[in-house]
């Protein structure tokens, strides 16, 4: 390892290394003062033997580990919840999903202090920002969900318990009128296509997926089209390009970067800010910054920045959010392996409609998310391989249809039902393969495969992508 590191290079390792304290103390917590005084021994070889600068930017190692310690500690110190106990507790819905069960996130106030989760009937539908009182005794999650949930930032959950409404409008005037702007596009969907249609419309531009029938989720899961709907880097990226084009034909470069940033923001927000939108966003922001200071575009960097801001908020979403894990693992599929297998398979163009690109994508991106798909929920079908490279070329082309009706429907109806007929268009040919791959799913299921055999199977990857990996091909920020 060299003694001279470009700023681009530190700032890379030391987001690294950062991260990588923070996974150690998430998963060693036992082992606290064990991982600091490794650390200290390697960097102190390093340093002193080797004569190598790079132990100053492995000792980040540390402070990653400090860091989770510091944000456990802070997250958790005023936490004032009496658990197992009936009582009476007044909070606000920070967050809330419809569905046949409304989910709901408290925040506790007055004597109270700490989020919660709440499980509600789906009628009376409460809303952001409402004031109301529950009664009913508060458990802490499950064992096996503690963590999840605290990655969340949620320390306990009730099911069904009494509730009364006592005042509307006590959330942030921005958020609520966000999440109202959010409702409206749903209803301009519904009053444009077929519920369905328009759920799936909503699902792909704005993230919303309330609206789907358990039927439909289970088809977009046996035919591996579920990630469609769950905002990430694609859709992210086709929304940013179009915007950038809009705001560049009116403003100037500058005015259209800080505009272009501020549209992501307030977007993250409406949609909910799940964790493959918030990296998604953040590279994006990124990807701009690029643009605007005329520099090129690491990905290598914007990956591990993202990572790094993400865990800033909240370092648990490192180990414990598979949306967080899924959303990076496809995202370095798309990047590195994807190349790799360009290069393996000599791809030269992309194909009709791109389906060679898209079949590289769609399998650099499914053998990263692959280990944890089968870890997490146990099955992968290999059906979504064709599926998505049927989909993926028409999905940019609907999300713009759809943001066409979006904006017709908040002037005039019927303009947005003459959008909508052809929007109808292309979701029929997308519900037509979703349907299809959904009867003819290939389902993998592996059990039983140990920690260290993904371990082994993500060192192969690696191998193969730095043989491969040509230097020359790297963009920077």
């Amino acid at each position: 390892m060299s003694n001279k590191f470009s700023i681009h290079d530190a700032a890379f390792w030391l987001c690294l290394f950062f991260l990588v304290g923070v996974v150690f103390a998430t998963l060693f917590a036992g082992n606290f003062y064990l991982i600091i005084l490794g650390v200290f021994l390697i960097s102190t070889y390093l340093l002193l033997i080797k004569k190598n600068n790079f132990a100053w930017l492995f000792l980040f190692v540390i402070v990653g580990v400090f860091y989770y310690q510091f944000f456990s500690y802070v997250q958790l110190k005023n936490i004032n919840i009496p658990f197992d106990k009936e009582g009476e507790y007044i909070g606000v819905i920070e967050e809330v999903r419809a569905g046949t069960v409304q989910e709901a996130k408290l925040s506790l106030i007055d004597k109270n202090k700490g989020d919660i989760s709440v499980r509600l009937s789906p009628y009376p539908e409460f809303d952001y920002g409402d004031l109301v009182k529950i009664r009913g005794r508060i458990n802490r999650p499950a064992d096996e969900y503690r963590n999840y949930f605290l990655s969340r930032g949620i320390f306990g959950q009730i099911n069904f318990p009494e509730i009364e409404l006592l005042e509307k409008n006590r959330g942030n005037f921005i958020k609520a009128g966000l999440f109202s702007f959010k409702e409206k596009i749903k209803d301009i969907f519904k009053a444009s296509l077929s519920k369905e249609k328009a759920a799936f419309l909503a699902g792909i531009t704005i993230g919303a997926r309330e609206d789907f029938s358990k039927e439909f989720k289970e088809k977009m899961s046996l035919s591996g089209t579920t990630h469609l709907v769950a905002l990430s880097g694609y859709n992210i990226s086709v929304i940013a390009l179009a915007i950038g084009l809009v705001f560049n034909s009116f403003f100037s470069g500058t005015v259209s970067f800080y505009l272009s940033v501020l549209f992501i923001a307030l977007f993250v927000v409406m949609t909910g800010a799940e964790a493959s939108v918030v990296r998604a966003a953040i590279m994006g922001a990124i990807a701009l910054f690029a643009v605007q200071a005329e520099r090129l575009f690491n990905p290598r960097n914007a990956v591990v920045i993202a990572a790094f801001i993400m865990s800033l908020f909240n370092p648990r979403v490192l180990v414990f959010d598979v949306g967080f894990q899924l959303s990076f693992a496809a995202l370095l599929g798309i990047v590195y392996v994807a190349p790799t297998l360009n290069k393996i398979f000599g791809m030269r163009s992309g194909g009709f409609l791109s389906w060679k690109e898209n079949a590289v994508t769609t399998t650099a991106a499914q053998m990263m998310a692959l280990p944890i798909l089968l870890s997490s929920f146990g099955v992968f079908s290999l059906a979504s391989l064709l599926a998505n490279i049927l989909i993926l070329e028409f999905i940019p082309i609907t999300m713009g249809v759809g943001f066409v009706i979006a904006f017709m429907g908040l002037f005039s109806g019927f303009l947005a039902k003459i959008f909508g007929i052809l929007a109808n268009i292309f979701i029929s040919y997308e519900f037509a393969i979703i349907n299809i791959f959904s009867k003819f799913s290939i389902p993998l299921k592996i059990e039983g495969i140990s920690f260290y055999f993904w371990i082994m199977y993500y060192l192969a990857i690696l191998a193969v992508v730095l043989f491969f990996y040509n230097k020359d091909d790297e963009k920077r920020i």
